[in-house]
């Protein structure tokens, strides 16, 4: 993943205007898919202007029993600084794009940001965006998707995909993390919490994570390791390791490992990680720490450990990250 110069599309004074992000309402487009961008992104304190067209301006059908109408045609993508298309019913999928498609799509500006929810990734395969490429799409269409556009690297096990402009993100609910992720990029990981927190939405699932639990629930009766997580990350200065975390969960560490990756997808240890960049990101942001004093407080054993697991995670140092994100400030 690249880090991105904040755009500072703000409504402050002597900032550009909003970025506009422009979603493409296809037929057999997923009603929840398509209100996402305008309900994680239209949170975010005015930073966006989210438009919602179709190929034509006119009405579109959904998978539901009922159609839309939008406001806008396909003029609105010429503007757009993102573009979204939104998750569409797989019997709509196919390698080849309907002429009308095509055209909306090579009216999107050079330079554009475009991303896709879902079977989207379909849409830009199929209009040749992703070739050489990686990307991801939702796990169970997978093995359709590589028949169909064998030129591009697809990742079936991720929640989202970042390969320079373009971003592709897995089922349902990594719509709203790969959202999150255009703010947390945009305007750091403040204004992206605070979104998350008015959504009521977790705030942050990185894109690495497995699209695909296999036991997301913990079986009836069975303990769960929610309440450990939690005040783990009250502790994250603190020298975790799995039998502390067993413990607090009053488990054999046997059983707690088996149980957290059942629940979050990850091994304990990893998650901890993931946590304490994420923490480390934040006061990179939002404070004047340095790497040292960052390191301490998120519980890596030094500066040099950080450097280490921020670069493995967004591939750039901390100096470079803060230099970044603090200019928006």
């Amino acid at each position: 993943m690249t880090v991105a110069t904040p755009r500072r599309t703000g409504t402050e004074p002597g900032t550009p205007r909003p970025e506009r992000v422009v979603v493409l309402a296809l037929d057999g487009v997923y009603p929840f898919e398509l209100g996402m961008p305008s309900r994680i992104l239209g949170a975010a304190d005015g930073r966006y202007e989210v438009l919602t067209c179709s190929v034509d301006g006119g009405p579109v059908r959904t998978s539901a029993d009922f159609g839309i109408t939008v406001e806008h045609g396909p003029e609105a993508l010429e503007g757009a600084d993102t573009v979204v298309v939104a998750a569409v019913s797989p019997s709509r999928v196919s390698a080849e794009l309907p002429d009308a498609v095509a055209a909306a799509l090579a009216r999107i500006r050079p330079g554009a940001r475009v991303v896709s929810i879902c079977t989207g990734a379909f849409v830009l395969a199929a209009a040749g965006l992703l070739d050489g490429r990686r990307a991801t799409t939702h796990w169970q269409v997978s093995d359709a998707f590589r028949r169909m556009f064998p030129r591009v690297d697809l990742d079936p096990d991720v929640l989202f995909v970042e390969d320079g402009r373009m971003l592709t993100s897995a089922g349902a609910a990594s719509g709203v993390d790969i959202c999150l992720h255009l703010v947390r990029q945009d305007h750091g990981s403040e204004l992206a919490n605070k979104v998350a927190r008015r959504c009521v939405v977790p705030p942050f699932r990185d894109g690495g994570q497995a699209q695909y639990i296999e036991q997301p629930v913990p079986q009836q009766g069975a303990a769960s390791t929610a309440a450990t997580r939690a005040w783990a990350l009250e502790r994250l200065a603190e020298p975790l390791a799995l039998a502390d975390l067993a413990a607090h969960a009053r488990m054999s560490r046997r059983t707690f490992a088996r149980r957290f990756q059942d629940e979050v997808g990850l091994s304990p240890g990893r998650w901890l990680i993931q946590q304490r960049v994420v923490r480390a990101r934040h006061l990179l942001e939002a404070s004047d720490l340095s790497v040292d004093q960052i390191a301490g407080q998120v519980g890596f054993a030094t500066g040099a450990s950080l450097r280490q697991h921020l670069h493995a995670a967004i591939g750039v140092s901390p100096q470079t990250y803060r230099r970044t994100f603090q200019q928006a400030r």
